[in-house]
């Protein structure tokens, strides 16, 4: 059978038992060191992916994927017309108003500033953003004319609130004459609603639609339309297509802008972790790179014997790249594979840890998600593999070019 020389003779020289331990010492570390920068790649990034996706859902459970305001200056709004629009867009399921008030809540002895919005409770809007978060009480206990709320975890805690509970709600409003002339308002607590995230917890109290709208004089209130998605990611599509079709009164967001902070500190440290990690990998590969040059050493009168038979210097330099390619990609196999092996058992692995060493990675008292969360991302697992594939292909050039430039006659001098 036909083989190639570089080739045939790389994988004879990968596969040879060296009789110096060093050097064989050095290419176990490479390939150790490979596999390892590898899967430390794979499972902090998916851990981190995990993360992003736990936090987005967390924002998004109660905050529209697009929401649609008035200006200040703008006149009265048709709202149910504007939802009818916002419906009409491809992959919108659902448009329902809401307004929101700025409002201090009242509990002796304790007070909170918080956000009263008012929803429609037989919305499908309502009911998939908040019904899924009650923990005491129903969403249809909004009913109108009753001045019942829902009030977040941390609210319920700090003013020692619970279901039956008075609360007395403190409304800034201005007279006729533009003084101010707050209001205070008697609400009864219908339940308690927990998503686990410090800026809904802490801060929003829910209320029927026309409750809300009563608590201030009309055209003093915040309203607008909370427009749902069928695929979230989409939101600053459908965003754009209905800033194109609704007046300049009126304004569009969607979450990507809300909440880009957000993300955008979760990116940057994406990236950092990723660049440091990569470190692992480079290092591995000057490994490489030191047992590659020890091997040509090694093997100087074998070069020159392959010299003196007529083999040109690039097979010689095939002969090294090949025996280096393996080695590094055979370690960036084995750690892809016990990257996503780990990446996709994070939620065994990590509570094994915790059962048998006794500690808790991610304390309750301290942390809203107690559980490491992982989500793979093949497009990841492809930029990782073949940035280090890379890395290892680069440290194979300069060991085989040494290889390339040895002369046989000054190497088989003294044999």
């Amino acid at each position: 059978m036909f083989h190639p020389l570089p080739i045939y003779v790389g994988l004879r020289y990968v596969r040879a038992r060296s009789t110096r331990f060093f050097v064989s010492f050095i290419t176990w570390a490479s390939l150790i060191g490979v596999c390892v920068g590898v899967a430390a790649l794979i499972v902090i990034l998916s851990v981190m992916n995990g993360f992003e996706g736990e936090l987005r859902d967390r924002l998004l459970s109660l905050s529209a994927p697009v929401r649609v305001t008035a200006t200040p200056t703008a006149l009265p709004t048709d709202w149910p017309q504007i939802a009818q629009i916002a419906r009409g867009i491809a992959g919108v399921t659902d448009a329902a108003p809401y307004a929101e008030v700025q409002a201090l809540a009242v509990h002796e002895p304790e007070m909170l500033p918080v956000l009263l919005r008012g929803v429609d409770p037989n919305s499908p809007a309502a009911a998939g953003e908040l019904a899924h978060a009650i923990t005491q009480g129903r969403l249809a206990d909004l009913t109108p004319g009753e001045g019942r709320v829902i009030v977040g975890e941390v609210i319920a805690e700090r003013l020692g609130l619970s279901p039956g509970d008075a609360l007395t709600v403190l409304v800034p409003t201005v007279d006729a004459g533009g003084t101010p002339e707050p209001k205070l308002r008697e609400l009864r607590v219908a339940g308690v609603f927990e998503v686990g995230l410090q800026d809904h917890d802490a801060t929003l109290i829910f209320g029927n639609l026309a409750d809300v709208r009563g608590l201030v004089p009309a055209g003093t209130v915040s309203e607008g339309l909370r427009v749902q998605l069928q695929d979230v990611l989409a939101a600053p599509t459908v965003a754009a297509q209905l800033r194109a079709r609704l007046p300049s009164t009126l304004e569009v967001s969607d979450w990507t802008r809300d909440n880009a902070n957000y993300f955008r500190a979760i990116r940057i440290e994406k990236t950092m972790m990723s660049l440091i990690l990569l470190l692992i990998v480079a290092v591995a590969a000057f490994n490489i790179v030191a047992m590659l040059v020890m091997v040509v050493t090694d093997k100087r009168t074998d070069i020159a014997i392959m010299r003196t038979f007529g083999a040109a210097p690039r097979r010689v330099m095939g002969i090294f790249i090949t025996q280096g390619l393996v080695i590094g990609w055979l370690g960036v196999a084995l750690g892809a594979a016990l990257g996503l092996l780990l990446a996709f058992h994070v939620d065994t692995i990590v509570p094994f840890l915790e059962r048998t060493f006794r500690f808790q990675i991610m304390d309750s008292d301290v942390y809203y998600i107690t559980a490491i969360p992982s989500e793979v991302h093949w497009s990841n697992i492809a930029a990782i593999a073949l940035a280090a594939l890379l890395l290892t292909a680069l440290a194979t050039i300069y060991p085989a070019i040494r290889a390339a430039r040895t002369a046989p006659a000054e190497a088989l001098r003294y044999e």
